[in-house]
């Protein structure tokens, strides 16, 4: 009995162990990592938190948009190093993509060896685009930072690019302010035939780090506009240019019209095909914003160089849509205008530039409260076209005066009333804005380059401020 007793016992250990062992057998899970992926890197819209001074140590970031993500965890990356300007690493933060449209970033750090335009090549969710960080020159930053007001540190920045320059060469930035040197912009690829300057191709990588350098603090760094938008706009130039000649971002210009002054009068100009900004400053403060002209051909997204970029236009184009699309039925009716536009009616080459002495359309005041909000909201994205100060103070003009404003149209002739995309789709589609002092216009055309589609200009004028004084 008891070895039976025994052998009872095993087999009943032996059992037991079997039934444990099934269990936790059972029980056993598998963990599955999702890996990151996105559809779409967009590094043309990358935001740089600031601009990088040679051999001074440099931290900040780098913001790339992305659309498509599959809404996974990823980790810290390893540094990758800068090409073009050497000295700096872009190291990916971990974090969590959204679901779609969304941003990673990229911690930039290390010392620029010198000026120019340090690129990053990145890949990640299976994309692979390029971004790029200026590095300027000591002497463009040098103090510059400690002005008080933009229109100072626009002052001390632009003396700091006319130091990089040559006697011969300043010369030929520093112009008389007149009017006839006022009037020299135009949305043609003619360089210098029809504009002040010096030519960016003429100058070396120094000088023109100090010439974008002005640029950036003038124009603002509002994400896809302003500086943003600029550098979008000369790069669809380069696009063009690949394949057609007379485009290139060497065409653009840059002049001053008058001594850069915080204390008199003087005006920035620069511009290219497609870009032309001029802002008057008087005693330190931003007293003009137009003439401004912008265009882009290709309309939208393009690579060029392993960048993608997504449109430079797009959010001028969707407000003025967004705009028209909140009108009725009726509101469109009033709103139209019979004639066929070709082109902007205030661009050089195009007419005299004398506004038209009766308004035409519909007046804001008689529309409804969100319709008057979208109108102001379409003029927004060409006011942000420069540094945030001078765009909240023009926002507040035009404001007040938005009631006696008023908004136009033609040709748009596939539009239907609350659809804001059926608006400004084929050629000839115009859109006008025209109020006591705002005139801003925006037409499709035909494309010249990629005749297949069509591509944008637009003019931003003031009635009682262009060439303000002259």
């Amino acid at each position: 009995m008891k070895k039976l007793i025994l052998f009872s016992g095993v087999s009943l250990l032996i059992t037991v162990c079997i039934l444990v062992a099934c269990k936790k057998s059972n029980e056993t899970t598998t963990t599955t990592t999702t890996t990151a992926s996105v559809s779409a890197l967009i590094c043309g819209s990358a935001v740089v938190s600031s601009t990088a001074t040679v051999n001074t140590a440099f931290s900040g970031s780098a913001t790339i948009p992305y659309t498509g993500g599959n809404g996974a965890t990823y980790t810290a990356g390893t540094a990758i190093a800068s090409t073009g300007v050497s000295g700096l690493t872009a190291t990916l933060a971990a974090g969590t993509l959204a679901s779609g449209a969304g941003n990673i970033t990229y911690a930039i750090t290390g010392t620029p060896t010198s000026t120019g335009t340090a690129s990053f090549a990145i890949t990640f969710g299976g994309q692979t685009c390029s971004f790029s960080v200026t590095v300027d020159a000591a002497s463009t930053t040098t103090g510059c930072s400690t002005s008080t007001t933009i229109a100072s540190k626009v002052v001390c920045l632009a003396n700091a690019f006319l130091a990089t320059l040559t006697t011969t060469q300043q010369a030929s930035v520093v112009l008389t302010l007149n009017l006839s040197n006022a009037k020299r912009w135009s949305n043609l690829p003619c360089g210098l035939s029809c504009r002040n300057g010096l030519a960016f191709s003429s100058l070396s990588s120094t000088q023109l780090a100090a010439a974008k350098a002005v640029a950036q603090a003038a124009f603002g760094t509002t994400s896809g506009e302003g500086y943003d938008e600029f550098m979008q706009i000369m790069a669809a130039d380069d696009y063009l240019g690949q394949t057609a000649s007379g485009y290139s971002s060497g065409n653009y210009v840059i002049a001053f019209l008058g001594t850069p002054t915080t204390t008199g009068k003087w005006m920035l100009q620069i511009g290219g095909h497609h870009y032309a900004q001029n802002i008057t400053y008087d005693a330190g403060s931003v007293t003009s914003i137009t003439p401004l002209h912008q265009g882009v051909e290709p309309k939208g997204s393009f690579t060029l160089s392993g960048t993608t970029y997504s449109g430079p236009m797009e959010s001028e184009h969707t407000a003025m849509q967004n705009m028209l699309g909140s009108f009725t039925s009726t509101e469109l009716a009033s709103a139209k205008i019979s004639g066929t536009f070709s082109d902007c009616l205030m661009i050089p080459g195009s007419t005299t530039n004398t506004f038209p002495t009766t308004k035409q359309g519909i007046q804001v005041s008689t529309l409804s409260s969100a319709a008057q909000a979208k109108v102001l909201a379409a003029m927004v994205p060409w006011i942000n076209d420069l540094d945030a100060t001078s765009a909240a103070a023009f926002t507040t003009i035009y404001q007040n005066e938005l009631a006696n404003t008023y908004v136009c149209y033609s040709s748009n002739t596939s539009a239907v009333a609350g659809t804001a995309s059926s608006f400004l789709t084929t050629n000839t589609d115009y859109v006008r804005i025209d109020g006591p002092s705002v005139w801003i216009e925006f037409i499709c055309q035909t494309g010249v380059v990629i005749a297949s589609q069509i591509h944008y200009h637009s003019v931003m004028r003031d009635h009682s401020r262009d060439y303000i004084g002259l």
